[in-house]
C-alpha cells in the first residue's frame, strides 16, 4: 500500500466531521464549503463533496434550501439538522479520543 493510499484513507475517515464542522458554523453552498476547508489546507474536490452531501442528507444530518441568485442559477444552501448536531457531537468526541490516543502513541 502506498503513502498516497494511506493518506486518502485517513482523509476519508474525517471528511464528514470536517464538512459538518463547516456547516455547524453557518449554512453554505458547496463552493463555500470547499473554500472553508482550503483555509486549513484540507483540499476537497466537488466530485467528492457532492456524493458526501447526498449521503449526509440521506441520513438526515443535513438539509438544504434553494436561494435565487442575482448573477446566476439558484444556489443550494446546506445546513446541519438537529439530528446532525447530535451526530456531530458524537463524532467530534470520537475524533478527540482517537486523536489523543494517537498523539500519546506518537509522542512516547
Amino acid at each position: 500500500m502506498s503513502l498516497i493510499n494511506i493518506q486518502k484513507q485517513m482523509r476519508k475517515g474525517v471528511i464528514e466531521l470536517c464538512v459538518l464542522t463547516v456547516l455547524k458554523k453557518k449554512e453554505a453552498y458547496p463552493s463555500e464549503i470547499i473554500e472553508a476547508l482550503k483555509v486549513y489546507n484540507f483540499h476537497l474536490l466537488e466530485g467528492t463533496l457532492y456524493p458526501l452531501l447526498t449521503r449526509l442528507k440521506k441520513y438526515g444530518w443535513i438539509d438544504y434550501r434553494w436561494e435565487e441568485s442575482e448573477i446566476g442559477p439558484p444556489r443550494k444552501y446546506f445546513a446541519i439538522t438537529n439530528l446532525g448536531e447530535k451526530f456531530y457531537r458524537e463524532i467530534k468526541n470520537s475524533w478527540k479520543e482517537l486523536s489523543s490516543s494517537v498523539d500519546s502513541i506518537l509522542n512516547n
